[in-house]
Order: C-alpha cells, then sequence, then structure tokens
C-alpha cells in the first residue's frame, strides 16, 4: 500500500485548477519550495507540497519543481496534453497512489471533451482513482471531496495532525 498520495487537479488551460487550490487552503497559493499546512478541517490538517502551476504549462519536469524531495502528499495541477503522463509516471514510479479530480468541462469551457488522449484508460490502467467533476460550477463540493479523501487517506496512515482549542 503506497505511503504517499498525489491529488491532482487536471484540466485545460485557464478550467479552475488554480481556483481549487486558491479554494482549499482559503487563500490565494502559489507554489512552493517547502511543505504547509492544509487544514481539513477546523482542526485537522496535514503537511503537503503544493505545485499550482501545472509542469506542462511551465514547460518543467515534476522532478525540476520538487528538486530530490518526494513529499508524502502533493497537490499538483495538471494540463491536459500528451505530456502530462511524464508528470504522473513520475508518480507511479516513485510508489505515489493517485487521486485525480479531472474538471471536464473546465471552467471556461462550454461543454464536456472527448478523451483524445486515452488519459482515462491510462490512470485506470495504473490504478488511479478518477473524478470527472464541472469546473463552471462553484467549486465547494469537489473541495469538499478533495479534503473528505485526504482525511481519509491521512487519518489511516497517522498523518493527521489536530490543533486543539486553547
Amino acid at each position: 500500500m503506497p505511503n504517499r498520495l498525489l491529488v491532482s487537479v487536471l484540466g485545460n488551460r485557464h478550467t479552475g485548477k488554480t481556483t481549487t487550490w486558491h479554494t482549499i487552503f482559503d487563500a490565494s497559493v502559489n507554489t512552493g519550495k517547502h511543505e504547509r499546512k492544509l487544514y481539513l478541517n477546523s482542526a485537522q490538517w496535514v503537511k503537503v507540497f503544493l505545485v499550482s502551476g501545472s509542469p506542462e504549462e511551465r514547460k518543467m519536469r515534476i522532478q525540476a519543481m520538487l528538486g530530490r524531495k518526494l513529499p508524502q502528499i502533493v497537490l499538483c495541477s495538471t494540463q491536459y496534453r500528451a505530456t502530462v503522463k511524464n508528470t504522473y509516471d513520475h508518480f507511479f514510479r516513485n510508489h505515489y497512489e493517485v487521486m485525480v479530480q479531472w474538471l471536464n468541462p473546465g471552467h471556461g469551457e462550454p461543454k464536456k471533451y472527448l478523451d483524445k488522449l486515452g488519459l482515462g484508460g491510462y490512470l485506470l490502467g495504473e490504478g488511479a482513482t478518477v473524478q470527472i467533476r464541472d469546473g463552471r460550477i462553484d467549486p465547494t463540493a469537489r473541495v469538499k471531496e478533495l479534503r473528505q479523501f485526504i482525511l481519509g487517506w491521512a487519518t489511516y496512515r497517522g498523518l493527521v495532525h489536530t490543533d486543539f482549542p486553547q
């Protein structure tokens, strides 16, 4: 059973990936150099490494963005392009459990698009969990799903920290 987790938001450009991270952190956030706290509810949190701008859009390899680190939990934007498989391959090779929330259609898109890259079959064949969500609607519900998924995964592995009220 993998002890590392990748939570990825997949979509075309300008589909709501960054909005997802802003919503989950309740703040404007960017890719960092270090792990940060992600509150999963009012008291429980985990350490995560955020890659807000997709490696594909930045024309960088995920390895360059992470350095030599293999954080236990990574949140990563990924862009719907053929080269995205390189990003996912890095995580599969390094024994990450992979959860993908695919924004299809995305925020500015009029309708769902077909998976011409065969990415859905590739991800499922590698054992990933894939959710397809409408990026045109308020992100609150899908962000709640992400928090719940991370909480369950991290609780099972003893990675959840709790801030008790003073």
